[in-house]
């Protein structure tokens, strides 16, 4: 299950509320430095922003790709480990709007985590160190450290065990291991 905090909502649906849950001016802020930070090429100013001025907790030497969406209402939720990348497109939610009620949840993205382009992270998740998260995937339940997942339903496709085992022979990854950088 996923770590959220549910909000109960009387008459229209939950996003007709929205103003009431979050400030107006905190969402316009927050939708321009998100937009600055989706097209700005510099991996360092975009950390810097996301530090500065949405509350991002952002590790030493992580890339967000061009057009990473992250939550514009609640970014300060959402945290990422030192040396990650989050792939192109990717969205990072911290809230979701329902009929009869609105969630809230943290989002906690390991470090050495590689999730691919076009995911999506629903709110309340963890991603453990080392995992990789495939391009296009749903990520609706937390991802156990060292993992390889993907797919929608998201389902784990290697273990951390079964990835090792693979990348034994491989040039790159066969140290990674001893060297304890994952």
């Amino acid at each position: 299950m996923r770590n959220t905090t549910r909000y109960p909502v009387e008459g229209a649906n939950s996003l007709w509320h929205v103003y009431k849950t979050v400030p107006f001016w905190k969402v316009v802020k927050n939708f321009i430095v998100i937009q600055l930070g989706r097209y700005t090429p510099f991996l360092g100013m975009k950390n810097w922003l996301y530090r500065t001025f949405l509350g991002v907790k952002v590790g030493e030497q992580t890339s967000f790709a061009l057009m990473v969406m992250l939550d514009v209402m609640f970014p300060e939720k959402i945290s990422v480990g030192r040396n990650t990348v989050i792939g192109y497109n990717t969205t990072i939610l911290a809230h979701e709007y329902l009929i009869k009620e609105y969630r809230l949840g943290p989002v906690e993205i390991g470090s050495e985590v590689m999730i691919g382009a076009n995911s999506t992270i629903l709110p309340g998740i963890m991603i453990g160190d080392g995992a990789i998260v495939s391009a296009g995937t749903l990520v609706h339940k937390d991802v156990p450290p060292g993992c390889f997942v993907g797919g929608n339903p998201m389902r784990v496709i290697y273990t951390k065990e079964e990835l090792e085992k693979r990348w034994e022979e491989d040039p790159i990854y066969r140290n990674v291991k001893k060297s304890g950088h994952i």
